[in-house]
Parts: C-alpha cells; sequence; structure tokens
C-alpha cells in the first residue's frame, strides 16, 4: 500500500515556511528589516534556538540576510530582477521605454481584471486609500509626492490581483520606474493639465475597481498608459525640438 507514517514537522521548518510565505506574497518586502530575535521569537511563540534554526535555513537560501549592528532583513537581491549591465541597457534607448510602456499595458490590463474578481474588500479599500493620498497629493504644487503615490496605487492593484509570479516581476519593474531607469515620473507630472488628466484616469480605474467591473477595469487601465505612451513621446519630441530651438539661436547670436 502507498500509505506512509506521517513524521512531525520540526518546529523551525513551520517557522521557516511562515516567513518565506509572508516573502513570497509579498507581505515582507527586500530590503524590509525583521523584528529583533527577542520579539520574533514570542511573536511566533517558539524557542530561540528553533527560531535561529529556521533563519539560518533561510539565510542559506539567499532570503534573509543580516546588516552588521543593524539586524535581519528580507534580502534586497530578491528584488534585483535585471543584471546592472541590461538595467544600463534599458536606460540609453528609448526602445526600451516604449516597450516597457506595452508590458505595463499588458500586464496591468491583466493584473486589474484580477483584481476586480478576485480581489477581497479589504484590497479594494486599499486601493481607494490610494486613490485618495494622490488626490490630497495633488493639491501641492510639487509633483514628486503624487508622482510617488502613482506607483503605490498601480501595485495596490497588481497586490489585489493576488498572483504572486505577477507581484515580484510588477514590483521589480517599479522599482526600476522609481530609480529613473525609464522615465522621470516626476517629469509627467509637471505639467497641471497632464496631472489633472492622470488623475482622472486613476478616478476611472479605481470606480471600476470598486464596481468590479473587470472588463472596464481593464479599459481603463489601458487607457491611462496609452495617455502616458502619447505623452511620453511628445514631451520627447519637445525636448529635441527646444535643442534645435537652442542651437539654432546660439548661432544666430554669434553671426
Amino acid at each position: 500500500m502507498p500509505f506512509q507514517k506521517i513524521a512531525a514537522e520540526k518546529l523551525s521548518c513551520s517557522v521557516a515556511r511562515q516567513i518565506e510565505l509572508l516573502i513570497l506574497r509579498g507581505i515582507l518586502r527586500p530590503g524590509e528589516r525583521l523584528p529583533s530575535e527577542r520579539e520574533l521569537s514570542e511573536k511566533l511563540g517558539v524557542s530561540r534556538p528553533s527560531l535561529r534554526e529556521a533563519i539560518a535555513d533561510l539565510q542559506a537560501r539567499g532570503l534573509l540576510t543580516t546588516r552588521a549592528n543593524a539586524g535581519l532583513f528580507v534580502a534586497e537581491t530578491l528584488s534585483a530582477t535585471f543584471p546592472k549591465a541590461l538595467t544600463q541597457l534599458f536606460a540609453a534607448h528609448d526602445e526600451a521605454v516604449f516597450d516597457y510602456i506595452g508590458f505595463r499595458r499588458d500586464m496591468e490590463g491583466i493584473a486589474a481584471e484580477r483584481a476586480a474578481r478576485l480581489g477581497s474588500d479589504t484590497d479594494l479599500r486599499i486601493i481607494d486609500a490610494n486613490l485618495r493620498r494622490m488626490e490630497a497629493a495633488h493639491q501641492k504644487k510639487s509633483p514628486a509626492e503624487e508622482a510617488f503615490l502613482d506607483a503605490e496605487f498601480h501595485m495596490s492593484i497588481v497586490e489585489a490581483s493576488h498572483n504572486v509570479v505577477l507581484l515580484h516581476m510588477m514590483r521589480s519593474m517599479f522599482d526600476l520606474l522609481r530609480q529613473g531607469v525609464f522615465y522621470n515620473r516626476q517629469v509627467m507630472f509637471q505639467r497641471r493639465t497632464t496631472r489633472e488628466a492622470l488623475l482622472d484616469q486613476h478616478r476611472a480605474i479605481n470606480t471600476a475597481l470598486q464596481r468590479r467591473d473587470a472588463e472596464q477595469a481593464r479599459v481603463a487601465v489601458e487607457a491611462h498608459l496609452d495617455f502616458v505612451e502619447t505623452s511620453l513621446a511628445e514631451q520627447r519630441k519637445a525636448d529635441r525640438n527646444e535643442d534645435v530651438a537652442r542651437l539654432r539661436f546660439e548661432h544666430t547670436q554669434n553671426r
């Protein structure tokens, strides 16, 4: 008969599994500091030796790392999807910029559909709360906070899709965006008319999600990223025109 005796799982294995699931599900993020050993053992209800054994296992697998005089952290390397050389290549060519936007359009359209169907009520409350934060930041002259919250809003939709592969892939892509690898989001928010349009587009996405209208949520995301692509292309063209105009002006001044 194909039956075997059930082996009791070591306590340290249970601890390691709980922590790795928190990392897999995106609750614990790369670079995030964990509680102290004493606090963590109390929260988990296990002895320090069992906790240390679990931590050693997670460190050996590259999920956790220690920093001198700082404590225990989720490994930052978990967010490094692309090698540095490829990241630099992305930053150097417009082709990558517009391919990135197309990639986001496809993936975030899927994420929005899934979020409308599978997201919990709490997920939708988080998305709505992020929109309210964007609306508050919209009143400020500087676009920096609104641009930051833009990424938070989109990531909350990806998180609500409840697909861990999509979650980690898109989180890595947004990390590159935050670093300015593809384009400077703050520049997108500098023109008041563009800021108004972007906020209205985020409202449309949120409205569809709150209604759990999966098709409209995808359409709203795609329309938003089409606008981003067009605006960015126009901005790049305007920058090139300005360069030409300055050369022409300097040449006429030196005659």
